[in-house]
């Protein structure tokens, strides 16, 4: 069940990114679908935050797994990253994808396409890259 739920995690990412750009260009365009795409960004992202809070808390390296023997988890990376960094900044990020369909609800579009731009920066900059540091990269595709 852990590789499933971090494959899928993993997959989700892509689902986003997209359904990101696709509201950011509704927003700039302003067309009358924003509210629906930006409604579906919320719920993709809300369902990415379920998922990753399993693994943050009960996932293969979870919370509830505990540190290895004589590791402290800001002097290790990876655990730094996975516990801290990467849910702080997601958790952010989906803050600011919420807020962004709040005023696309209310026809808001430049107010959306701030949210969103920032809240893209945050995703971006949180994700396990594969070209991030050995041990944090994740691949491409789930499975690979």
């Amino acid at each position: 069940m852990e590789t499933g739920m971090l494959h899928l995690h993993n997959l989700l990412r892509w689902v986003i990114l997209i359904l990101i750009l696709v509201t950011l260009y509704m927003a700039i365009r302003q067309k009358a679908s924003l509210s629906k795409f930006s409604l579906w960004l919320m719920i993709s992202s809300h369902l990415m935050l379920i998922i990753g809070l399993y693994q943050v808390i009960a996932g293969r390296y979870g919370i509830i797994k505990g540190l290895p023997q004589g590791e402290s988890l800001m002097n290790n990376t990876f655990y730094r990253f996975y516990w801290i960094e990467h849910p702080v900044l997601m958790l952010v990020a989906i803050i600011l994808i919420t807020v962004a369909h709040r005023k696309a609800k209310n026809a808001r579009p430049k107010s959306v396409i701030l949210f969103l731009l920032f809240a893209l920066l945050c995703i971006l900059v949180a994700m396990p890259w594969p070209f991030r540091m050995e041990g944090i990269g994740r691949p491409w595709f789930p499975g690979m």
